[in-house]
């Protein structure tokens, strides 16, 4: 047996709208013989407010670290509490728990990915097309989650994978913003654990003569085609919220050997936040749909509280202490359930951080930024792409004249490449990635390599 595989084995909608969108899950058994080859499940893990990728993947040489800690100076990270990932680098000590996940090779860093239109250097800062709006909120979000150079667009890259590969609708824990709709509609937003929205929980007690006028609309014959395909929608949507409540409303007893409910240590301590929550109730809809002939699937969760302008040396820790333990107590639960060769997380934010801090003891909005990648089927124990040049005004920094010149990164991978690399991975054949991702053919590499065959 091959080290590697030794340490590897080692919101919620209401009323009849909702229903309706949660009838849109009935098409996802019937489509799976045509979803491509086997189960496997892509997760994205969006950190909203732009997470400073400069003190979660931290240079560790000598010099560059020198360099690091001269511009960061109180807001660096001791060099002796970096997380050892090779010589080279290192992650926030709050990212401890993913320590075991880069020495079993399933964990890399990928390096100053951001939106582009086009290939960049300094130089064509001022003559090539840029994405609109940059070091905007809600525009970068929107530029990551449609993976694009227009905050124009419509449907989400994870939206339109999941239509390439016909499979049926993203599915949401947390906020999915324009992440997972498609031309067919939004995300299905499902609910956290404990949660019951099963037909009898949404409608149960005394609103059950409701629940029985909605069940007799449902299944009703009508000859108005209207009222037939409204008839379908709800059919589909009861029947799938009486499949999935009783998983969705499960949570962990004390005495529970149920292994997703060891893997996140029942939701206690550590994991029990918003993030492990939402990742929890992914384990749980993995395994039953692994086992339930649903075909691949899309999800999306979200962690917020990343704009850190002010009092970052408290904030950012904080918030890394929920992602470390809940990313790696998610691919426990994977290994647990025998899935973690079919699934794949990973991170989207909207921008890095400027590299020179502010003088609120915090970081502003920037361009490029650093993504972490995990799963049985990632390349790991290895970083990808560039690491930027740390020099304030220098080749990699956008900024040209004294004032200007605070560290924002001109992204040396797109969007597209890092979402093309994982679709490539989920199935997807060259002309269905060029339909998912219109712009991916403006750049030279469409396979970054970080996932394995």
């Amino acid at each position: 047996m091959k080290r590697r595989d030794f340490l590897r084995t080692a919101a919620h909608a209401g009323g009849l709208s909702a229903a309706a969108s949660i009838g849109l899950l009935g098409s996802l058994q019937a489509q799976a013989a045509t979803a491509p080859g086997g189960y496997k499940a892509l997760v994205c893990v969006f950190l909203y407010g732009g997470n400073d990728g400069l003190n979660t993947v931290v240079p560790r040489d000598a010099a560059r670290y020198a360099q690091y800690a001269g511009v960061r100076k109180k807001l660096a990270v001791a060099q002796a509490d970096l997380i050892p990932l090779g010589a080279d680098y290192g992650l926030h000590p709050s990212l401890a728990a993913l320590a075991p996940l880069w020495q079993a090779g399933v964990l890399a860093p990928v390096f100053n990915v951001g939106p582009l239109a086009v290939p960049l250097s300094k130089a064509d800062l001022k003559t090539k097309a840029l994405p609109d709006n940059l070091f905007s909120h809600s525009d970068q979000q929107t530029l990551w989650e449609c993976a694009g150079r227009s905050v124009l667009a419509r449907t989400g890259w994870g939206g339109r994978l999941a239509a390439q590969a016909g499979i049926g609708p993203v599915i949401a824990l947390g906020s999915a913003g324009r992440f997972g709709s498609s031309d067919a509609g939004a995300a299905l937003a499902l609910p956290g654990p404990g949660e019951d929205f099963s037909p009898g929980g949404w409608f149960g007690g005394p609103n059950a003569a409701r629940r029985a006028a909605l069940e007799t609309m449902a299944r009703a014959s009508y000859t108005n085609r209207l009222m037939q395909a409204y008839g379908g929608v709800q059919k589909s949507a009861l029947d799938t919220s009486a499949a999935l409540g009783p998983v969705l409303k499960l949570t962990p007893g004390a005495t529970s050997t149920d292994p997703i409910d060891l893997a996140f240590g029942k939701l206690t301590g550590a994991l029990n936040t918003p993030l492990a929550k939402q990742l929890y109730q992914v384990a749980k809809l993995i395994r039953h749909g692994s086992t339930n002939g649903s075909g691949p699937q899309v999800f999306v969760v979200a962690q917020g509280g990343y704009d850190t302008h002010a009092d970052q040396l408290t904030r950012h820790p904080k918030l890394l202490a929920e992602l470390g333990p809940a990313l790696a107590a998610f691919y426990d639960a994977t290994l647990r359930i025998g899935q973690a060769q079919a699934v794949t997380s990973f991170t989207m934010s909207d921008f890095g951080r400027t590299f020179a801090p502010n003088s609120s003891s915090g970081t502003d909005h920037a361009w490029g930024n650093h993504q972490l990648v995990i799963g049985g089927a990632v390349s790991g124990g290895k970083t990808y792409g560039q690491y930027p040049e740390l020099v304030l005004g220098g080749k990699d920094d956008v900024g040209v004249e004294s004032w200007e010149r605070h560290g924002r990164w001109i992204p040396t991978i797109a969007v597209e490449q890092y979402a093309a690399t994982l679709a490539r991975w989920f199935g997807l054949s060259p002309s269905q990635i060029a339909a998912t991702l219109p712009g991916l053919g403006n750049f030279p590499q469409a396979d970054l390599g970080f996932m394995l065959a």
